[in-house]
């Protein structure tokens, strides 16, 4: 499991797929929200406005699984 920090209080999924490079540009994540299987917490996501916040754990397929850590 990677780690990913973040500096705010919340990242939302849209860009975490960008810092955790799943994708290359920002415009990407509604198209690659629609085609990969995606869970936060467990829970199956899709809303690329989710806010995500220190400890939650995001597995993608084919990207690998990460945790959010605040730094």
């Amino acid at each position: 499991m990677k780690n990913i920090a973040i500096h705010t209080e919340y990242i939302t999924l849209g860009q975490f797929l960008k810092l955790a490079d799943c994708i290359s540009t920002g415009g990407q994540a509604k198209a690659f929200l629609q085609d990969a299987v995606i869970q936060v917490n467990g829970e199956p996501e899709n809303r690329r406005g989710r806010k995500l916040v220190a400890g939650d754990q995001v597995n993608v397929e084919g990207c690998g699984r990460f945790v959010v850590v605040r730094e």
